[in-house]
């Protein structure tokens, strides 16, 4: 028999995990109406690369703090 505290950590958990998704079904929609939104390759493109350029940069940040 789950406790109260297991039920109360589970709803936490499907609240985060719910936030988490409506943040990016926002961020990729606003991402459609504003990156090239008459472009979809060029916009999928440019996103591509900036998302990679920020990973790479944040690593290597990471690394020199280390």
């Amino acid at each position: 028999m789950a406790t109260k505290k297991q039920k109360s950590s589970f709803l936490h958990i499907i609240l985060i995990a719910m936030a988490v998704v409506l943040f990016w079904r926002g961020a990729w929609g606003l991402m459609d109406l504003y990156v090239f939104p008459e472009n979809d390759l060029l916009s999928y493109v440019v996103s591509l690369v900036v998302g990679i350029g920020i990973l790479f940069a944040t690593q290597k940040l990471a690394d020199e703090l280390l």
